[in-house]
């Protein structure tokens, strides 16, 4: 049988073998119960970076998580619980399900500086937006420009805040527009709904389907290149975390060859589509195809230099270019060949907190995927000092709480992890 046909199940069996909710899995390892359902049914794929934490969280050995042997089923409970647990295996097992739930509900409730919009509620507001006023495009382009300065700040509790309201806006000012007018607010709806994507996928949530997809139809009805590059990105990434790998990378492959690469706006957004189909690639552990993506975008940026816009997100420079390839790697299996492109990575040559701080969250992984983890604290750190928001993340969380519970002690750690919602009660 296939391995895919099993993970599922695997997950699913040891996951019932520790008696933990989908929900409480979820917390450990940074996805939504929604994803761990859709893992367990198979209609999602587990990301490279999640499985150590997922393999660690059911007691189980990687490899059956990663691609190689998977056993019966009816095998997994002896395998995840290992033998009769005893009491130091019950109170660490306990405090660590204690921990990660209330870090959870911390984040997630907004009792907490990293309050955000929930997940949940997310989903409500964009199927049943509140009502709202059309308002002049100056006044909606710069409320836009505000919610993305938010989010390139990594201020996602503010963007949350800011979002419903920005959402409704938008769509009532589209509607009542016509002719240049309509064409420029589909535009600023795209943007709108590429910021509620990318707020729902930083909480892996299903939402992000939903935003996504609404901003690739706005973008289009605007008729400009950035705003659908923009959209067919943030799309194409939600097709990747739900494994749908190739449908990524061909959505994007046929957006970038519509782009004008004379125009270096557009030769701009070209760069980051390219980018983004090298590691939905690497997602599918096609390396020849992610490795000659990443060429092609670092080629691309010598003639197409970064174009600033108070608006729309586009960031075609070499340092973004090395910071995907680092990610890239890591997907593939391949972490210690991102080493030498980490050492000589300038991260303060990023424009902003958000960018910065996703820099140093793929170094993170990559020392932890080499077993180092002074390198993977010092990474988290610095993430932590460029975003505070940022390292309060369901991913960082569990990885922050992976560290904490494994074999190395490292100093500074504990307080870390009380102090970023990682270990509750600390």
């Amino acid at each position: 049988m296939d391995h895919t046909d099993d993970v599922g199940a695997l997950i699913r069996s040891a996951r019932s073998a520790q008696r933990i909710t989908q929900e409480q899995l979820g917390q450990q390892v940074g996805y939504s119960a929604s994803a761990i359902s859709r893992i367990e049914a198979n209609k999602m794929r587990l990301d490279p970076h999640v499985a150590p934490l997922m393999a660690r969280a059911l007691r189980l050995p990687l490899q059956w998580l990663s691609g190689s042997t998977v056993p019966q089923v009816a095998n997994i409970a002896t395998v995840a619980t290992g033998r009769m647990p005893d009491e130091e295996d019950a109170v660490r097992r306990r405090d660590l399900l204690t921990g990660a739930a209330a870090a959870g509900a911390m984040a997630i409730v907004g009792t907490g500086p990293a309050a955000a919009l929930p997940a949940a509620d997310l989903e409500d507001v964009l199927f049943k937006l509140p009502s709202a006023e059309p308002t002049p495009l100056p006044e909606l382009v710069a409320r836009t420009t505000a919610a993305r300065r938010a989010f390139t700040a990594a201020r996602y509790s503010d963007l949350g805040r800011i979002l419903p309201g920005l959402l409704a806006t938008a769509e009532a000012t589209r509607n009542a527009s016509d002719g240049p007018d309509r064409r420029q607010a589909s535009a600023v709806l795209a943007r709108a709904y590429v910021l509620a994507a990318e707020h729902a996928s930083k909480q892996h949530s299903d939402a992000a389907w939903v935003a996504a997809d609404r901003a690739l139809t706005a973008a289009r009805s605007s008729g400009m290149p950035v705003p659908v590059g923009e959209a067919a990105r943030v799309l194409a990434i939600t097709m990747r975390r739900s494994g749908n790998w190739s449908s990524a990378v061909h959505l994007l492959a046929r957006e970038a060859s519509e782009l004008d690469t004379a125009n270096p706006r557009t030769g701009a957004v070209r760069t980051t589509l390219q980018l983004t189909a090298a590691y939905s690639a690497a997602a599918g552990q096609d390396r020849t195809t992610a490795l000659a993506l990443l060429d092609a975008a670092d080629d691309d940026v010598k003639h197409h230099p970064d174009v600033p816009d108070g608006l729309f997100t586009v960031e075609a420079t070499h340092t973004q270019v090395d910071v995907y390839r680092i990610g890239v790697l890591n997907t593939l299996g391949t972490p210690d060949e991102g080493v030498k492109t980490a050492a000589d990575l300038n991260i303060d040559l990023m424009p902003t907190a958000e960018r910065r701080a996703r820099a140093w969250t793929d170094i993170a992984r990559m020392w932890h995927a080499l077993g180092d983890s002074q390198q993977t604290f010092t990474a988290l750190r610095h993430v932590e000092q460029e975003a505070p928001q940022e390292v309060r993340r369901p991913s960082l969380r569990a990885l922050t709480s992976h560290l904490l519970y494994g074999p190395t002690r490292v100093q500074g750690l504990r307080e870390f992890a009380a102090r970023t919602g990682a270990l509750a009660g600390a």
